[in-house]
């Protein structure tokens, strides 16, 4: 049955991970048949609270969806008069798209105000209901926003059981799909070649923009522990930072690692994703708190092995010893991964049970979970 759906959160002109995956979300819910609108922010972040260079995209805005900027996340009476357009447009299914406290006052008003014209069901789709980074109005604001939905779609069973512990409403734990617009994938040769990379080495990849909670800092105390029995691997970090690089540049010189290391300190645009994907052997997320992560599905999509730490959500999708390695977020643990990885040419078997597992992550999974969460 053909529904009305808005959804409501980051997109162009907005750049990263999560306006990617609701443009993507919209439009697996267009191909299926469904009326969808995106409505995304005038204002998302006041500039001073944003920690990167820039918030927006220098790419080109998708032809192929019905974008709005629409809500303010810092102006009240916005909120109640993006409410009331909602309420006014009357679709089946309006979904808030939820990462962070700050947007929880903005989200709720505009769902109180929707949900009074008596036929839109509000569901949140929730990446973090609690932040890595904890902050005084977390634990005031996430029930705030709990408080005014009417189901739940979280990426991770400990996303659903944290929404459990505040409220009844249904929640249905869905796996992150895959990304998969990024293209094909290239040969190691092409990417290096592309990247200005020597091809005789071989490389992990730290990717995504760098915060304390990601464990880079692990992974280079891993890296030093086995850089003499590994001479040819090298670290290539890809993202930009969201904190003081210079720490972890010192770090790197104090613990012999000059050599051995890549920094490419900026966002990395879609187009170019597939150039450090190709280039890497194995796709490293040492973190030390997480619910899931987009990487570990653009690392399906190109079939690349990895190693994650056993936290939150990462060890429920990496398979440990058929795919990749999910260890304790030691350093310790990290290297002995990475000797066996390495010393053992792990790459081949793992990619071949990628290649068979990556279906499990399909958009239609997502999709099918809102749907059944609209009919109850």
């Amino acid at each position: 049955m053909k529904q009305k759906i808005i959804i409501l959160g980051t997109a162009y002109p907005y750049r990263g991970g999560l306006a990617t995956f609701n443009e993507r979300l919209a439009r697996q819910f267009m191909a299926e048949g469904h009326e969808v609108e995106v409505w995304t922010f005038t204002l998302q972040y006041p500039n001073f609270l944003f920690p990167g260079k820039t918030q927006y995209s220098t790419e080109q805005p998708p032809k192929d969806l019905q974008t709005r900027r629409v809500l303010n996340a810092c102006n009240p009476l916005n909120w109640l008069r993006v409410g009331r357009m909602v309420r006014r447009a009357r679709p089946d299914m309006l979904i808030c798209c939820y990462w962070m406290a700050f947007f929880a006052p903005a989200y709720a008003t505009v769902c109180r105000m929707a949900r009074r014209n008596g036929h839109t069901r509000c569901v949140a789709l929730v990446h973090n209901l609690f932040p890595h980074e904890k902050g005084a109005l977390d634990r005031l604001f996430a029930p705030l926003f709990v408080r005014s939905q009417q189901g739940f779609i979280a990426l991770s069973e400990s996303v659903v059981g944290q929404i459990h512990s505040l409220t009844s409403a249904p929640a249905i734990a869905s796996p992150h799909p895959i990304y998969d617009h990024y293209g094909e994938r290239m040969s190691k040769a092409e990417a290096c070649r592309a990247l200005g990379l020597p091809n005789d080495k071989r490389y992990m990849l730290f990717f995504g923009l760098v915060r304390a909670y990601k464990g880079l800092d692990l992974l280079l105390d891993a890296l030093t522990q086995v850089k003499d029995r590994l001479p040819d691997v090298q670290l290539l970090i890809a993202g930009e930072f969201y904190e003081d690089e210079d720490k972890y540049r010192e770090q790197i010189a104090r613990t012999g690692l000059t050599d051995r290391v890549v920094i490419r300190n900026e966002f990395i645009p879609d187009d170019d994703l597939r150039k450090y994907f190709g280039a890497a052997d194995l796709i490293a997320q040492p973190y030390k708190s997480a619910t899931q992560s987009g990487v570990t599905q653009v690392a399906f999509h190109f079939e690349k092995p990895m190693l994650v730490t056993n936290v939150g959500g990462l060890g429920e999708i990496v398979h440990h010893g058929r795919m990749g390695y999910a260890v304790e977020p030691t350093a310790e643990a990290i290297a002995e991964a990475l000797l066996d990885y390495y010393t053992h040419d792990r790459q081949e078997a793992y990619t071949e049970y990628l290649k068979k597992e990556k279906n499990k992550y399909e958009w239609t999974r997502l999709t099918a979970a809102f749907m059944n969460i609209l009919k109850g």
